[in-house]
C-alpha cells in the first residue's frame, strides 16, 4: 500500500492545486526572505569590513580603536586630538613605508563631512575587493578651492561638475561658522562606492589650511580678512593632519611598524589594523541584522503555519475520501503518511522555488544594490549556514508536516462514513 502513496498524494493536491499553490508561494517568499536576509547580513558584513581595504595601518592620536575608525574611515565623531605634520612626515619617511595617506576632519559641507588630504587618497586608497576609487564625471583636485565630491553628495543636493560649493566649520550646528568668503568649485564627481566615500567632499590639505588663515579657536578673527585671491601669498603647509593611512612595503612587518607608532615619543598615537578594529566595531552596530533573521525566521513558521491551517482545515471535505481509502484497506498509519507527505511535498517545493526565487532576484538586483548601497550580492553555491538554514526549514516543516497527518490518523473509518446532520 505504501507504494501507492506518492502518487495518490501527488493527485491529491493536484485536485487542490490553487488553495495549496497560494500556500506554496507563501512558504517560497517566506524562504526567500530568509536566505535573502542570510545572504545579506554576510555580503553586508563584508562589505562594511571593506569600507577600506589595502590599508595596512590607520595611525590617529590615542583613543580607542573603535572610535579612531569611526572618524578616520566612517568620518563619524571627533578626534581627541590631531597628529602634528612633523610626525606625519616622518612615519612616511619610514623606509617600511609603501605610500600614505594624511587626512584632515572637521569640517562639513550641509551635513556631509569635508575631507582633506592629498592626490595620495586617488592612488591609493581602496575598498571592497581592492577597488580603487574612479571618477564618474570631472578630474581630481588641482587648485586650492577645487573639490571632489562623492556619489551621494552630488546626487542629494543635485551637483555637478563646475557648481560653486561653500564649507562650513565643524558640523554646521552654529551660525557664522561658514566659509563663504573662498567658496570652491565642484570639479570632480566619484562613481559610487558604497562607502562613506559617498557622503564625503574632498579638497586639498592646502585648502583647509587657506579656509582657515583668518580663523583662530574656532572662530573668525574680527577685523581680520584675507580674500581668496591673496591665500597662495601664505605658507599653505598643514600643521596638523586627523589621521593616517598607511601601506606597507611588505605586510609581515606591520606588527613592527605598530610598536613604532605606539613607542613615538613627540606624542601619543595609536595604530590600529583596520580588519581587527572593524570587526570591533561591527560587534556594536550590528545588532540589527541579528533582529533582521529573527524577523525573517518569525516569516518562515508563518508561512509552515497556514501550511498546516490549510491541510486541517481541508480534513473535513475530505472525511469521506479518507474514508474510502480506509474502506479499500489502507491502515491509520497509511493515511497518517498519506497526509504527512502531502505537506512534506509542499514545504519542499516551496522552499525549491524560494531558493531558485532568491538567485534569479540576486542576479537581477545585484547591480542596483551594489551600486546604491555598495553590497556586492555574490552569486555562490549554498553556504554552510544556508544549508544549516534549509536543514532547519526541512525540521521544521516535517514537524508540521505531523499535524495535520494525526489529525487524519484519529479520523475513524466509521467516523468517515457516517454522514454529519
Amino acid at each position: 500500500m505504501m507504494s501507492y502513496l506518492f502518487p495518490m498524494a501527488l493527485r491529491s493536491a493536484w485536485n487542490r492545486r490553487f488553495t495549496l499553490g497560494l500556500t506554496l508561494i507563501s512558504i517560497a517568499l517566506s524562504v526567500t526572505l530568509l536566505l535573502g536576509v542570510e545572504q545579506l547580513r554576510h555580503d553586508a558584513r563584508q562589505a562594511f569590513e571593506q569600507s577600506v581595504s589595502g590599508t595596512d595601518l590607520v595611525i590617529g592620536a590615542r583613543t580607542s580603536p573603535v572610535q579612531l575608525m569611526l572618524y578616520a574611515v566612517f568620518h563619524i565623531g571627533e578626534a581627541t586630538n590631531n597628529i602634528h605634520w612633523q610626525a606625519y612626515q616622518e612615519i612616511a619617511a619610514n623606509p617600511a613605508v609603501a605610500w600614505s595617506i594624511p587626512v584632515s576632519l572637521g569640517d562639513s559641507h550641509r551635513g556631509f563631512p569635508v575631507l582633506g588630504t592629498t592626490a595620495a587618497y586617488f592612488d591609493h586608497f581602496r575598498y571592497g575587493e581592492h577597488q580603487p576609487l574612479q571618477l564618474r564625471k570631472g578630474k581630481r583636485f588641482v587648485g586650492i578651492f577645487d573639490a571632489v565630491i562623492g556619489a551621494e553628495v552630488a546626487a542629494k543636493l543635485g551637483y555637478r561638475v563646475g557648481d560653486h560649493i561653500v564649507l562650513t566649520h565643524g558640523s554646521g550646528g552654529l551660525a557664522g561658522q561658514r566659509h563663504d568668503d573662498k567658496p570652491f568649485t565642484v570639479t570632480g564627481i566619484l562613481a559610487p562606492t558604497g562607502t562613506p566615500v559617498d557622503r564625503t567632499v574632498h579638497v586639498s590639505l592646502a585648502a583647509i589650511e587657506a579656509i582657515h588663515l583668518d580663523w583662530q579657536g574656532g572662530a573668525r578673527m574680527p577685523g581680520f580678512d584675507i580674500p581668496a585671491e591673496y591665500v597662495q601669498k601664505f605658507d599653505l603647509t598643514p600643521k596638523a593632519v586627523t589621521a593616517i593611512l598607511i601601506g606597507l612595503k611588505n605586510r609581515a612587518g606591520v606588527f613592527r611598524m605598530q610598536r613604532q607608532v605606539h613607542s613615538y615619543t613627540q606624542e601619543p598615537l595609536l595604530a590600529v589594523l583596520p580588519g581587527v578594529a572593524l570587526d570591533q566595531l561591527w560587534q556594536v552596530v550590528g545588532v540589527a541584522e541579528k533582529v533582521l533573521l529573527a524577523v525573517s525566521v518569525m516569516v518562515v513558521i508563518v508561512g509552515l503555519c497556514g501550511l498546516v491551517a490549510v491541510i486541517l482545515a481541508s480534513l473535513n471535505e475530505r472525511r469521506r475520501e479518507l474514508a474510502i481509502v480506509r474502506s479499500l484497506g489502507a491502515r491509520p498509519a497509511d493515511i497518517f503518511a498519506l497526509l504527512t507527505i502531502e505537506g512534506l511535498f509542499i514545504a519542499f517545493a516551496g522552499t525549491l522555488l524560494g531558493i531558485v526565487l532568491l538567485y534569479g532576484l540576486n542576479m537581477g538586483l545585484a547591480p542596483v544594490i551594489q551600486s546604491h548601497y555598495g553590497i556586492v550580492m555574490t552569486t555562490h553555491a549554498v553556504s554552510m549556514d544556508e544549508v544549516r538554514l534549509i536543514a532547519a526549514i526541512a525540521g521544521v516543516s516535517l514537524l508540521a508536516s505531523l499535524v495535520p497527518g494525526y489529525g487524519a490518523y484519529r479520523l475513524s473509518l466509521a467516523d468517515g462514513l457516517t454522514p454529519k446532520v
